[in-house]
């Protein structure tokens, strides 16, 4: 392992907490797109409509923004929050809201907005009558959309989830300026320090490369085995 003056192990330390955020925000982002697709395609006006205004909202605001309003705003209205239940029951609980938890839930929560309008998407695009011949041949709904529905779905969600996964990973470089030491953070640091920025700079580049062609290769592979019947296409 390059020691990178010294610098090389928490650089590797950074690229592991990269890598975390990154796969708990597309958890978190992909529960909250399957929700958001839900609600658009509901027949509640309410559901459609918080759906919509939450879509808009992220698409709206910038992603830095979000982040240091969740940051410290969330943990200015959990102080109130908690306040509040040590005035009334005397309860003395604090919660600290930190930076991998902020970094997580907001990429997260911002990248739901997108995977709703990809899921959306997919879901419009599969065929309703191989949904009715399912139903015909006897299915519950819940094995209707376990085995025909989401397959389906998926085939046609796979090239924007992709797109969106290379998008997310990218954003979790703005978790540094909220102090959480991802390999960004402590390639700045290092920068600085030694002022040879390339030094650092470029292992961080060739990093995130590795991790965004890895990807590349995976999406591919779940490609090939959703067309699996389709021809390919």
């Amino acid at each position: 392992m390059l020691d990178l003056q010294g610098y090389g192990p928490r650089l590797i330390e950074g690229a592991g907490v990269t890598l975390s955020l990154a796969l708990l925000s597309l958890l978190l982002a992909i529960v909250l797109g399957l929700l958001t697709a839900s609600a658009k395609m509901s027949r509640s006006w309410l559901l459609h409509k918080f759906a919509t205004l939450y879509t808009t909202v992220i698409r709206g605001v910038p992603d830095l923004v979000l982040m240091m309003l969740l940051f410290f705003g969330g943990q200015m209205a959990l102080n109130v929050a908690t306040d509040a239940l040590y005035d009334r029951f005397g309860v003395d609980w604090y919660v600290n809201l930190n930076a991998f938890a902020a970094g997580v839930i907001t990429i997260g929560f911002i990248f739901g907005a997108y995977m709703g309008e990809t899921f959306r998407g997919a879901f419009l695009a599969v065929d309703e009558g191989q949904i009715e011949a399912g139903r015909a041949y006897g299915m519950s709904d819940w094995l209707v959309f376990r085995r025909i529905r989401f397959p389906l779905m998926m085939r046609h969600a796979l090239p924007g989830l992709s797109n969106n996964w290379m998008v997310l990973l990218k954003t979790t470089a703005l978790v540094s300026v909220i102090g959480l030491s991802d390999m960004v953070r402590v390639a700045a640091e290092a920068s600085r320090a030694t002022h040879e920025p390339f030094v650092f700079l470029i292992p961080v580049a060739l990093i995130y490369l590795a991790i965004a062609s890895v990807s590349e290769l995976i999406f591919a592979r779940l490609q090939k085995r959703y067309n699996v019947g389709f021809g390919g296409h």
